[in-house]
């Protein structure tokens, strides 16, 4: 049998390889070809909503799970999250103890306000998005033994913002804690007044603090948590007249913004400036208490403050 040899040229030598036969040619020769890989524009991974949550403080990303476990604190540099009023006081009281009072009371546009929307509209917006009926939740509850007239204040419904609806039901929790002989707690949040109810908004900080006079006229305890932020108008009111203040870490407590109060002075303002470790050192508030300790301290300042309240409960057990 006959081989065929062809020739290669190595290196500019030409050779001859017997036994191989060299493809033949033809015109119809096709190639497959690879299907394109589709490309993206950036190789940044993408994270999933609803899953990480990155801290502002310290730039970690924080399972949201694991966040919500911790009642909104970062496990990393304790930086405190906003958080619900619900979350917050299913995180206080006791298990099925909260009596919710004055749940259907929604704010009316007494005013027709005007301007980029109107006040009706942005109403029924915050109420879609929160499910709140205002930014205040009121009620009767049990923390530890000890029940309480409790407050707590959103920020997430208009900035937390203090109008008749607001200053109504926290002026009806303050009398029904006098009527009750209740010690009370209010934890504040709030931008300030509410713009939208004019003179209405700021005539809810004398009737405030007018119940609450009646309250320690009747010593009775009165302690008042102040969260990020509380400004303006509640801070002028009821969230600066307590027994005993206390804050969380890091809050920003003060009347105006840093920014207002440093172009009417035109002076530079010393660091740290309206943060709670800055009013605790200067004395306007008296402790600084992290969220995930907030009952068991209460629990404490409770005691303190009720010895009276609690022996009369043991003698009549």
């Amino acid at each position: 049998m006959a081989t065929t040899s062809f020739t290669k040229k190595t290196l500019g030598v030409e050779t001859v390889e017997p036994g191989l036969t060299p493809p033949t040619a033809t015109n119809n020769t096709t190639f497959a070809k690879k299907p394109k890989l589709p490309t993206s524009k950036s190789k940044r991974r993408e994270i999933p909503e609803g899953l990480w949550t990155k801290c502002p403080k310290c730039s970690s990303m924080v399972f949201d799970k694991e966040l919500d476990e911790n009642l909104k604190v970062c496990s990393h540099c304790q930086h405190h999250f906003p958080i619900g009023c619900r979350e917050r006081i299913h995180s206080l009281v006791e298990t099925c103890t909260f009596e919710e009072m004055d749940a259907e009371m929604t704010s009316v546009d007494v005013l027709n306000f005007t301007g980029v929307a109107s006040y009706t509209s942005k109403l029924e917006s915050y109420t879609k998005s929160t499910g709140l009926k205002d930014a205040v939740i009121t009620g009767i509850g049990k923390i530890g033994e000890h029940r309480v007239g409790l407050g707590v204040m959103d920020f997430g419904f208009l900035g937390g913002s203090m109008g008749s609806v607001v200053g109504e039901k926290l002026s009806r929790l303050i009398e029904k804690a006098t009527e009750k002989e209740l010690p009370l707690i209010i934890i504040s949040t709030s931008g300030g007044a509410r713009m939208y109810e004019g003179m209405f908004s700021l005539m809810q900080m004398a009737k405030t603090c007018a119940a609450l006079a009646y309250h320690a006229k009747a010593r009775l305890p009165y302690i008042s948590v102040l969260t990020h932020p509380t400004t303006a108008g509640v801070m002028a009111s009821y969230a600066s007249v307590g027994d005993l203040i206390i804050a969380e870490p890091g809050a920003m407590v003060g009347f105006a913004g840093p920014r207002v109060i440093k172009d009417t002075t035109q002076a530079e303002l010393p660091p740290g400036f309206q943060t709670a470790e800055f009013l605790l050192d200067h004395g306007l508030i008296d402790a600084i208490v992290p969220r995930k300790e907030m009952k068991p301290r209460l629990l404490e300042y409770l005691s303190y403050l009720t010895p009276g309240k609690k022996q009369a409960a043991v003698a009549a057990a």
